[in-house]
């Protein structure tokens, strides 16, 4: 028998390749920007006053030490921007409601001073009573959970000051008799930002509304957001 024309015996046929499982969404590689996004989502919270300073750096560090998608979740698991998997702006944080007819805060001034600044929650209704003494209202840096919030102010003998910041609406609705009744009025281009209204009367005193300029809402997030990467590049040796 010639061997060369020996048919040649057919290869036996290949196992096709398993299939690669596919990876689970918590095992995905995190990338900057899902880090940036649950950053964003701690800055707001912090903002809000739903974690202290403390809470907030612990946390934006595992943030940004995380490998994947899995080891940012537990970090903003308790925070409400979580249930929608964005980080929400402060507008869209802003409950609707009517302003009620008794105040949230009372702050007094009889022959002494009285001051509310820094970082506070605003309630709808704020009274200010000042008779002989002095009050300062400063909201430049102040948590707006409502859209529309009322300072009525009454003034004998007395000073009230009030600052907003630049980006909200300010309006004003009163008198003075033989006092000081001027608010500086103001239009937010945002339709959706805060409106302040300043109601009330003076008496041989003086009542006073304006914004401060170079002050916005947005300030603080910035401020955050410079302290992040300050602790960062400490932690960092940078």
């Amino acid at each position: 028998m010639d061997l060369e024309k020996r048919p040649e015996k057919p290869e036996a046929p290949t196992a096709p390749a398993a299939a690669a499982e596919p990876v689970a969404e918590a095992d995905l590689r995190a990338s900057d920007a899902d880090r940036d996004r649950f950053a964003d989502i701690l800055r707001d919270a912090m903002a809000e006053g739903r974690l202290t300073a403390d809470e907030f750096t612990d946390r934006v560090e595992g943030v940004y030490s995380a490998k994947t998608v899995g080891e940012l979740e537990p970090l903003v698991r308790d925070l409400p921007a979580a249930r929608s998997g964005t980080a929400t702006s402060a507008p869209s944080s802003y409950r609707p409601g009517p302003i009620p007819d008794e105040p949230d805060e009372n702050l007094v001034a009889v022959f002494s001073s009285s001051t509310r600044k820094g970082r506070w929650r605003v309630g709808r209704r704020t009274h200010a009573y000042s008779i002989f003494g002095n009050i300062e209202i400063d909201l430049t840096e102040a948590v707006f959970e409502h859209q529309q919030i009322l300072v009525k102010c009454f003034s004998i003998f007395g000073n009230v000051e009030i600052t907003v910041p630049e980006n909200i609406t300010l309006k004003g609705n009163g008198s003075g008799v033989f006092g000081n009744f001027e608010v500086e009025t103001l239009e937010a281009p945002d339709p959706g930002a805060p409106v302040v209204l300043i109601d009330g009367y003076s008496v041989f005193g003086n009542i006073e509304a304006k914004p401060k300029r170079g002050k916005f809402i947005a300030d603080l997030h910035k401020y955050v957001g410079k302290y992040v990467d300050k602790h960062m590049r400490k932690h960092l040796g940078g």
